[in-house]
């Protein structure tokens, strides 16, 4: 994925967004990506990658011990379609509930508006 993709669909927020944050403001967690524009705190399917994007950005500093669920290439290797389509099968599996004005799931064929 790249910089301009969206990682958070509910709230709408970018990894540049992301990474930038990380940058100007040094989280000593990574749950504290949510005060980034609120991302991970609507359906929860992102919040795997805010911990890869803490973890990639952040300065080392003993580590975290809950920054381990994803591989840390992940974001990497995903184009943004992949992305939203493993984003619809988490929330269509009852993981999570995307709040009012969040990115509609996709269906199969579909494309994210404006990819």
């Amino acid at each position: 994925m790249n910089l301009d993709d969206k990682v958070c669909y509910c709230f709408h927020v970018s990894r540049r967004k992301l990474v930038n944050w990380v940058k100007h403001n040094a989280p000593k967690v990574p749950s504290q990506l949510s005060m980034c524009g609120g991302a991970g705190t609507g359906c929860g399917w992102c919040i795997p990658f805010l911990r890869q994007i803490f973890r990639q950005q952040a300065p080392p500093a003993g580590g975290c011990s809950s920054c381990v669920e994803v591989p840390e290439d992940t974001l990497d290797s995903l184009t943004p379609e992949e992305y939203a389509a493993l984003r619809a099968d988490y929330v269509k599996a009852g993981h999570g509930t995307p709040p009012p004005g969040a990115t509609p799931l996709l269906t199969d064929g579909e494309r994210e508006p404006g990819a």
